[in-house]
């Protein structure tokens, strides 16, 4: 269905800021996008700052981007956050930058900068009520140092994706004044029955990010203990953080509520397989292609007027898609002549590639290209069918809009699936979940 092809990303950054760097600047290129972290406390002071300091600039070393740490709020001006692609508030606390600072600080989101909060960054600037909606929520209170289960609720974005559906680790926990989930999209929540101490009624976020007047914003609650800088998948969670946030790696960040799962990763119920090609469920919840072409499809329900939600990963240069609007059939060809495919494979053709509706349309192809990650990371797409119309949204991104006018491919009422293309495809699905919406009137 398409042709083959395989996708393929010298003065050092030795500059320090003006009379206000701890430290030298790390060796990276001048071109390498530059991370500032900020440590300064006016109240409690974690003794895990210098691990977590010393932490960000390994994963820089490794990941590509040049780390300045400073605790002098003297280099938040506009001219020099300019420098930056983000800025990390490594556990700061209290007030911590006067006025003109912050003045400078909020300029520098408005332009499209970013801000990762690591732990007590929520016990900071409570009187600065940008800097409260910027991070999410404000902390309140914490029980004693204890191990507890996080309930990883996206894996698609780059800070989660490598973590299973719940992660076990010892750190403070931190309760918050406010639930960020109506206006942030939780990353991961805390399990309140597996420890003691949480006071958040059973719906405690501890992870999250979100789009943030014009900038982008991820905070994670763990980083309290120094033994949270030693531990890899911390430091993986921490590094797609930063990732994201300085753009590097896309995902989608907008609040998700109201979504049910259809396939959570602990089993097929209410799935149907159609054709020889089939998909390995594997312990983390990942369905994995294997075989020649099929569909594996939700045979439970049908559905009219909905947002279905998804994450997908390409190994290479493959081939697969997701298909709406179909008949209930026993044959993976019955999707393909009757509903409609959401491409992923990004070498074709424009109306056969990532994001197009299959022969039918192609997708804004810039907006495409800046919001799809490269194969081997997952990518999110939201596929909204509302009467006849289809819209889709990658890693956030709105690509496609288009209007069915054929009657025989009505999207009034049909089933979901996700494609098997071929033997040589290897293609990875997870947390496939839907929200049924309004109907359209005929």
């Amino acid at each position: 269905m398409r042709a083959t092809g395989r996708l393929t990303t010298a003065a050092l950054g030795a500059a320090l800021l003006l009379g206000c760097v701890a430290g030298p600047a790390s060796s990276h290129p001048a071109e390498s996008k530059r991370v500032l972290v900020f440590s300064k406390t006016a109240g409690f002071r974690h003794d895990s700052i210098p691990e977590g300091i010393a932490t960000v600039k390994e994963l820089g070393a490794s990941g590509g981007f040049a780390v300045d740490a400073t605790e002098d709020a003297g280099a938040f001006t506009g001219k020099n956050l300019r420098r930056y692609a983000a800025v990390v508030f490594m556990s700061t606390t209290g007030d911590v930058l006067d006025d003109a600072q912050q003045r400078a600080f909020e300029g520098y989101i408005h332009d499209g900068g970013a801000y990762v909060g690591v732990h007590a960054a929520a016990d900071t600037e409570y009187d600065w009520a940008f800097y409260g909606g910027l991070a999410g929520a404000y902390f309140q209170s914490h029980p004693a140092i204890q191990p507890a289960t996080v309930n990883v609720e996206d894996r698609g974005h780059p800070a989660t994706s490598d973590l299973a559906r719940t992660w076990d680790r010892t750190d403070e926990w931190y309760n918050y004044r406010s639930n960020p989930r109506e206006r942030a999209h939780v990353l991961a929540s805390l399990d309140e029955a597996s420890y003691t101490g949480g006071t958040m009624n059973g719906d405690h976020p501890i992870a999250w990010c979100q789009d943030y007047q014009g900038g982008r914003a991820f905070y994670t609650g763990g980083g309290h203990t120094k033994e949270s800088y030693a531990d890899p998948a911390f430091r993986q969670h921490l590094l797609g953080g930063i990732r994201w946030a300085v753009g590097d790696a896309q995902a989608d960040c907008r609040p998700e509520n109201g979504y049910r799962p259809i396939f959570d990763g602990t089993g097929l119920d209410g799935w149907s397989q159609a054709g020889p090609g089939s998909f390995i469920l594997s312990e983390d919840g990942t369905l994995t292609s294997t075989g020649g072409m099929g569909m594996l499809w939700y045979a439970g329900q049908s559905f009219g007027s909905y947002s279905l939600k998804l994450d997908w990963k390409m190994d290479g240069d493959d081939n697969s898609g997701v298909f709406v609007g179909f008949p209930p059939s026993d044959d993976p060809w019955s999707a393909v002549n009757n509903g409609y495919e959401i491409q992923i494979d990004a070498t074709d053709v424009p109306e056969k590639t990532t994001g197009s509706v299959y022969g039918f349309q192609s997708a804004d192809l810039k907006k495409r290209d800046r919001a799809l990650n490269p194969p081997g990371e997952w990518n999110t797409y939201e596929i909204r069918v509302e009467g006849e119309r289809l819209r889709i949204w990658l890693n956030g991104v709105k690509i496609n809009d288009f209007t069915n006018t054929d009657p025989a491919r009505s999207l009034r009422d049909g089933h979901v699936g996700i494609q098997n293309h071929g033997a040589d495809d290897q293609v990875s699905f997870r947390d496939i979940r839907i929200k049924e919406l309004p109907a359209k009137g005929r």
